[in-house]
């Protein structure tokens, strides 16, 4: 009796491994990013060459510059943005940077074929009741489904070779490899998702926060006694314009980004319950 309800794969077949590749710490991203950012707002948009106005020695980067300066070209008006630029930045390229990992950890998890093929060629073989085809195919194919239909596959032939447990407890026993294997394969796919998701509404916030930032500065020139100071105004005015136009752009961005890799996961997932429904309903015809 143990060894019929034994849970171990068939002899001769192994488990196909999804091996999904993926940034397993987002926070390390996010600190690199952070790095970058600071690092091209001081020295690139920051550069002296993209202003005019200075006297004297002039450093490195005009953060460190006391005395006047007027931007000459958008580079230097975004640096006039302020301190919420580099942040605002950071999220920017977290968004770019888990994007691009999304789209490699997906692809590897499609596998090395057509998706749409491979079910109707899995599904052609279970008609045939050839399961050591099928199970051939997602060898070939690889990938996260691949890996849900050959665990699948394999308890397929561990209740054909049963004669203890009826036909009911044999398909609930199938049903319950799909769900189980589907549900190890699901954090892999939508890991760093949440990260992106949250950005959506973070980078629209902290834009919105070096907007509020900006108008404060500008009306404070406004209110100064006798005629407003035109550059203190114009740099208020610079910092909530630059702000707002980082905040929405990251947010758009992350919206994109998230709603077309949710969809990808989301026809990933419909192609796991659509073979694994054809595997348990093969196996009630069949026996």
């Amino acid at each position: 009796m143990e060894a019929n309800n034994s849970t171990a794969p068939v002899k001769g077949h192994a488990p196909v491994k999804s091996n999904v590749s993926g940034v397993k710490n987002a926070f390390l991203v996010i600190i690199a990013c952070f790095v970058v950012a600071v690092c091209a707002f001081l020295f690139f948009f920051g550069a002296p060459s993209h202003f005019s106005g200075y006297e004297g020695d002039v450093p490195a980067s005009m953060w460190f510059y006391d005395g006047e300066y007027h931007p000459e070209d958008l580079i230097g008006t975004i640096f006039k943005g302020g301190v919420i630029v580099p942040i605002l930045q950071t999220l920017f390229l977290t968004v770019i940077v888990l994007s691009v990992e999304r789209y490699i950890a997906l692809k590897s998890a499609k596998g090395t074929g057509n998706i749409t093929k491979f079910v109707a060629a899995v599904k052609e073989k279970l008609t045939k009741n050839d399961i050591n085809g099928a199970l051939d195919l997602c060898k070939k194919q690889k990938g996260s489904v691949a890996a849900v239909v050959s665990a699948a596959l394999i308890r397929y032939e561990e209740m054909d070779k049963n004669t203890v447990l009826t036909k009911e407890q044999k398909v609930q026993t199938l049903q319950k490899e799909v769900e189980e294997a589907t549900a190890m394969e699901m954090p892999t796919l939508q890991q760093n998702l949440p990260i992106v998701a949250t950005l959506t509404t973070l980078g629209t916030l902290v834009g919105l926060l070096g907007t509020v930032i900006g108008m404060i500065k500008s009306f404070q020139a406004l209110s100064a006694s006798g005629a407003p100071d035109s550059t203190a105004l114009s740099t208020g005015i610079s910092e909530a314009l630059v702000n707002t136009a980082f905040g929405i752009a990251t947010g758009a961005f992350a919206v994109i980004s998230y709603n077309y890799y949710t969809n990808k996961i989301d026809n990933l997932t419909y192609a796991i319950d659509e073979i694994g429904y054809s595997i348990v309903q093969t196996f009630q015809a069949t026996h």
